[in-house]
């Protein structure tokens, strides 16, 4: 169960159980403050009081008069708005973008009334997810147009999935047990006029680097081990002296992975970049992601909508807090932070596969070269993921294209960033999941096994769920059960709090 009060603030795991049905309780004192915001907004309306979206048209049309009814003018706000293009997103990020949303709703700024969050709290409930497609934000009035289809979905209008099943949205709330939410007075702009989906992409990008991270340095060691190089590339006092916390802490991690390594001896000097500077990328990239998650925390939490009602103080406060510039300036962060990751890791493959480099092991990994090619095509597709990863590297913040009559006059783009972060984090599992199993390969057909005892552990976790490649056969599913291995070990190891 997830608990909203007055003091809750959202954390980056809270959106990734969303994945599931999850009960959430919004408490009493949350309810009051609500149903007072909510009170405060309509009687601004009783006593003429100009409130955007509520008596006023929207966008560049705000100086023309709204509907008659704050009923007709929710379904203005919504049917103008459903203009989206492409395939639908995936349920567990319009489910994030959902949590976000109800909790800025909470806060009691925005007007909202209660049989809202009430409706988004019910369908967070079960599995109900709206079928939003994935084109038509620009996070810069908020995710107008996604949102839009998660608050139709919730009248029962257009689609939602639930059981991995496309259902029209009325279908969907039936076979659930839910009722359509009735929206009147701001409802529709309030569900509408944030940044939520952004924020929730983000977020959850986010937390899938976080694991790839720890992910990496898992793979850095085993490959170490495997190849029987030296550890003294993560030699404390070298990285010490680079002056960059992060880069210490991967070489301490590293360091704690390979205690007990014994290596061959039969090494260079000094390993290739993809070893030796290792703790020096992983680092830098650890840095960027450890900021970015400090800005995802805050707009998770944020109000980004507009007006804002501050009935304390009789306030209707009109402004800008739906600009996802923060969130579009993370996102592209976090998709460079990815690629260079996704380099590192499709560099290693090949070091790892190359008999000129490798120590001697079979080119390929295969048992008998020429018949057999093992994981000749993992590397194929692992180049075809990294050239992919780099193309869409391009920065989403700085393509800013006044739009609205001008009235979006500078955009920032950060729903495009944020879900950009999100698909290059997934290809960046793929890449670590490709790694994986070549490093199982490469132990199956060399003479070397690791010395170190946590490497040791790793390649039996690993070899336990991906069987040697003894004879070519399909390998797609084994690189997604490797990554989904990975994952589940960058839970288990390294994770005591000290970050990385």
């Amino acid at each position: 169960m997830l608990q909203i009060s007055t003091s809750t603030k959202l954390r980056l795991r809270d959106l990734e159980r969303m994945r599931e049905p999850v009960r959430i309780r919004i408490d009493g004192t949350v309810r009051h403050r609500i149903e007072v915001c909510r009170d405060f907004m309509l009687g601004s309306l009783d006593r003429g009081r100009s409130v955007y979206g509520a008596t006023t048209g929207f966008g560049p049309l705000v100086s023309f008069r709204g509907r008659e009814t704050t009923a007709e003018q929710c379904e203005n706000a919504l049917n103008h708005l459903i203009a989206g293009q492409g395939v639908d997103l995936e349920s567990s990020v319009v489910r994030a973008a959902m949590l976000v949303r109800l909790h800025s709703l909470c806060q009691g700024r925005s007007g909202a009334s209660l049989a809202v969050v009430e409706g988004l709290a019910h369908a967070l409930g079960t599995d109900f997810a709206p079928a939003v497609p994935r084109l038509g934000s620009l996070g810069a009035s908020g995710d107008l147009i996604p949102l839009a289809y998660v608050a139709r979905a919730l009248q029962g209008h257009g689609h939602a999935y639930t059981g991995g099943e496309r259902l029209t949205a009325g279908e969907a709330l039936a076979e659930l047990g839910l009722k359509p939410v009735e929206l009147d007075g701001r409802d529709a702009l309030a569900l509408v006029n944030g940044t939520s989906l952004t924020a929730g992409a983000g977020a959850l990008a986010v937390s899938s680097l976080q694991r790839s991270l720890r992910g990496a340095v898992l793979l850095v060691a085993l490959l170490v081990d495997i190849l029987g190089c030296s550890s003294a590339f993560v030699d404390a006092r070298l990285l010490a002296a680079f002056g960059h916390p992060h880069a210490a802490l991967a070489g301490e991690r590293l360091n704690q992975l390979l205690k007990g390594l014994v290596p061959s001896g039969t090494r260079g000097l000094q390993e290739p970049y993809s070893i030796r500077c290792a703790p020096q990328l992983i680092g830098a990239a650890a840095s960027f992601v450890e900021h970015c998650a400090g800005v995802m925390c805050d707009d998770i939490n944020a109000i980004s909508d507009n007006p804002l009602f501050f009935p304390e103080q009789d306030v209707v406060a009109h402004g800008g807090n739906f600009f996802g510039q923060p969130a579009a300036f993370s996102g592209d962060a976090l998709a460079v932070t990815a690629v260079q990751l996704g380099n590192l890791a499709e560099r290693q493959l090949d070091l790892l596969i190359d008999p000129h480099r490798n120590g001697g092991l079979p080119p390929m990994l295969a048992p008998e070269p020429g018949r057999q090619h093992a994981v000749q095509g993992v590397q194929l597709a692992a180049t075809a993921l990294i050239a992919s990863m780099r193309r869409a590297a391009i920065p989403a913040s700085t393509q800013s294209l006044p739009t609205n009559l001008h009235n979006q006059d500078v955009i920032p783009f950060g729903t495009q960033a944020a879900l950009n972060a999100l698909d290059l984090a997934t290809k960046l599992r793929l890449l670590h999941g490709s790694l994986a199993v070549a490093l199982r390969q490469a132990a199956c057909v060399g003479t070397r096994q690791p010395t170190a005892p946590l490497c040791t552990e790793l390649l039996s976790k690993i070899s336990a769920e991906i069987p040697p490649i003894d004879g070519d056969r399909p390998l797609d599913a084994d690189v997604r059960r490797a990554a989904a291995l990975l994952d589940d070990m960058a839970d288990t190891y390294l994770t005591d709090g000290q970050g990385l």
